[in-house]
């Protein structure tokens, strides 16, 4: 969950899919700290840098509540796709969206997608939203 189109569509898909089969979500937001600062080489404030991923972690908790099924969440720092792959381990199914705020916006998956689809351990969807659905 990255507040980004396509993870709300993947929170949506998921929060109906766990309500459907009695299941429970559980929500991840991940968030990297730059290897690189600006070009006095200072680097960002590293508390500060996770923020807009907490803020609309919260966000996607809040949209949440009331969906009809159990739902937990988790914000953590690392690679998003290793934190998502890493709380999928044991999970029944694996829901992203196609793309978020990072990479080239014309690739039709986003790197972290592309990487949970050859590296999950268990079944996952990709949503795909908006004009993201009508390529390919």
């Amino acid at each position: 969950m990255d507040g980004s189109d396509s993870s709300l569509a993947a929170l949506e898909w998921a929060l109906e899919e766990g309500r459907l089969r009695s299941g429970q979500v559980h929500v991840v937001s991940a968030w990297h700290y730059p290897a690189i600062g600006d070009a006095d080489g200072r680097a960002p404030d590293h508390d500060a840098f996770g923020d807009h991923t907490r803020q609309s972690h919260a966000e996607a908790m809040v949209r949440s509540a009331g969906a009809g099924v159990a739902v937990t969440g988790e914000v953590a720092e690392g690679r998003p796709a290793d934190v998502l792959l890493g709380a999928a381990a044991a999970a029944d199914l694996l829901v992203v969206g196609s793309r978020g705020h990072g990479g080239f916006t014309g690739m039709l998956l986003g790197s972290v997608s592309n990487h949970a689809v050859h590296h999950a351990r268990c079944p996952m969807l990709v949503v795909r939203t908006g004009a993201d659905s009508a390529r390919g």
